[in-house]
């Protein structure tokens, strides 16, 4: 799931990107969620080292704080080089720092008509959300599950495990957050993975950051979360 987030210093602006972002993702079922909207820059900084991953900023550049907007979006870049960064403002002067602060931004909106920046976020959103669905397998840190209806992302690094699922040809996911059933199969799933991840069992895949506990006697390892997965005689040899 992509992370957005949104720095306004302006309460009656922030409420209105905000709307402008949470009625895009419900209305076009996008898998992402308003993690942090905020006049406070650190907060945003602080979120992002405690969750991680790559994700969506909207950021006012007159913060009226130590940093502004611009500053914060290099402080980001350093902890989320991939993330999106989209300017909403009313200084269109002040462009061109973007480009001495190199914080590559996807869009830098004027707040001049906001019928205008609720579209121009619409747009931000879409494009950033189809970047990531087209190019997964070339990122490399986040697995895509193609549904009927939508692309579904998880960081690997929130990845749990797979399990086979009662249902015929279907696999169940289990991550930090979030429990997903979909149509796979594990061999499928093994080719996409990275080297944390072995195939324990012909029924589970295990990310190797969540394992506690090994019981090499019962064939069974122990995960963080509380569950546990069978592991075969060759699955042994796999673990590190």
């Amino acid at each position: 799931m992509i992370n957005i987030y949104i720095c306004e210093d302006n309460q009656e602006q922030l409420e209105k990107v905000k709307k402008a972002v949470l009625d895009t993702v419900m209305i076009e079922d996008m898998d992402m969620k308003l993690a942090l909207a905020t006049k406070n820059p650190h907060a945003i900084l602080d979120d992002i080292d405690e969750k991680g991953g790559t994700g969506i900023y909207f950021l006012d550049v007159d913060l009226k704080t130590d940093i502004n907007g611009i500053q914060l979006a290099e402080k980001i870049r350093q902890r989320d080089p991939s993330g999106f960064v989209i300017f909403i403002t009313t200084h269109a002067e002040l462009s061109y720092l973007t480009f001495k602060y190199k914080v590559e931004a996807l869009d830098y909106i004027i707040k001049d008509d906001f019928d205008m920046v609720s579209k121009r976020v619409r747009e931000c959103l879409m494009y950033a959300f189809k970047s990531f669905a087209s190019s997964g397998d070339d990122r490399g840190e986040v697995f895509y599950i193609h549904t009927k209806d939508k692309v579904v992302l998880i960081e690997y690094s929130k990845i749990i495990c797979f399990e086979t699922s009662p249902t015929i040809h279907k696999i169940t996911l289990y991550a930090e957050n979030r429990q997903i059933e979909f149509y796979s199969n594990m061999k499928d799933i093994e080719d996409k993975l990275d080297s944390r991840f072995i195939r324990c069992h012909r029924s589970y895949i295990v990310n190797q950051d969540y394992i506690k506990e090994v019981d090499k006697k019962k064939r069974m390892i122990y995960l963080k979360n509380g569950q546990s997965c069978l592991i075969s005689v060759r699955g042994l040899k796999y673990i590190k």
